[in-house]
């Protein structure tokens, strides 16, 4: 069994430096207990904050994964749905101290009014950016890892205008959390795909990565089979970010954030005009409720970031997790070698 350490294996008691990315939807306990097992971080995807599946999906992980492996197991929320509604997130952190998530991760938005809460359960905070801009209000809260998330992820993220790429935001908040707070660890999400991508990741100055389009295409993953074959049919020049799906699903996200999914029929009909969309979107959201009940994937959304060009299979999470360590493990061999004695 391969594994590759840094600071944050160390931190988590991991055997990689892999996290699940908490994908709403996707990310259930299965995935997430699999991963756990497997020795990576699993995050359940909390998402939208609807309670009753909060807590089916993360008791379904707590029932899948040892006790002494629970440290492995956390959830994650987005924000700015959680200053509507913070049920599930309360009642997770109300669970009996043994089963409570020992992370929670929170994207897209101010995290600081959840900040003493999660502490006082004894969870880390785990805080995802998009910029520098957010660092400060993500220290504040107290978090102990900052995701640099670039706009190569799959799913929502920062718009074109406002988004960064991986490559460069990743070693500029290295950099920035070397000076300020040299104690807070630091993942790189957004294209980290394959093994390859996470010794990247580690190069630029991460500690480890947050997959999401990877490990969503995998058996355990909660999405329709229908759109992983699509997933593993295309490339990374066949996604496109876009507030298309987002009104399509009746989905009223905040400026800058938008979502990255394949550039199918659909977004395409759509995508020079998102105004009109928005403005009359009635007869193509009925067109999207038809195809997504049909999984008629040609129309509807495909949620994959650029990486997908690099995924062409679906197997069991534990064997993601384990061919991304070994090829990271042999990539920054292969390049130390390179240098000599």
């Amino acid at each position: 069994m391969s594994t590759l350490h840094t600071r944050f294996t160390r931190a988590w008691g991991l055997r990689t430096p892999i996290a699940l990315a908490p994908m709403a939807m996707a990310s259930g306990g299965t995935l997430a207990a699999a991963c756990a097992h497997a020795g990576a971080l699993g995050l359940v995807g909390g998402g939208y904050g609807d309670l009753t599946w909060t807590q089916r999906e993360f008791q379904l992980a707590l029932g899948l994964i040892a006790p002494k492996d629970r440290g492995r197991l956390g959830l994650g929320f987005i924000t700015w749905k959680l200053d509507e509604n913070a049920s599930a997130l309360d009642w997770a952190l109300s669970l009996p101290e043994g089963d409570r998530p020992r992370t929670v991760m929170l994207s897209f938005g101010d995290p600081r009014p959840f900040a003493s809460r999660i502490a006082q359960s004894g969870a880390k905070l785990m805080c995802q950016v998009q910029g520098l801009a957010q660092i400060d209000q993500a220290l504040e809260a107290g978090a102990s890892v900052i995701i640099a998330q670039g706009g190569e992820a799959g799913g929502h993220g920062a718009s074109a205008l406002e988004g960064r790429a991986t490559f460069t935001l990743v070693p500029e908040i290295a950099d920035h959390l070397a000076r300020h707070a040299p104690d807070t660890l630091l993942l790189a999400a957004g294209g980290v795909t394959d093994g390859r991508g996470l010794a990247a990741a580690l190069t630029l100055g991460a500690d480890g990565a947050l997959v999401g389009s990877r490990l969503w295409a995998s058996q355990e993953s909660l999405a329709a089979p229908g759109a992983i074959t699509a997933a593993l049919a295309a490339g990374g020049d066949d996604t496109a970010r876009s507030s298309v799906f987002d009104v399509l699903r009746r989905m009223n996200w905040p400026a800058p954030y938008n979502f990255r999914a394949l550039r199918n029929t659909l977004h395409r009909q759509w995508e020079q005009r998102v105004d009109e969309l928005r403005a009359n979107p009635d007869d193509a959201r009925a067109e999207f409720d038809v195809a997504l009940a049909a999984g008629d994937f040609s129309r509807a959304h495909v949620t994959v970031g650029e990486g997908v060009g690099l995924m062409r299979d679906a197997p069991a999470a534990a064997e993601l997790v384990q061919r991304m360590t070994r090829e990271a493990r042999a990539a920054l061999t292969q390049k130390a070698a390179l240098l000599g004695p």
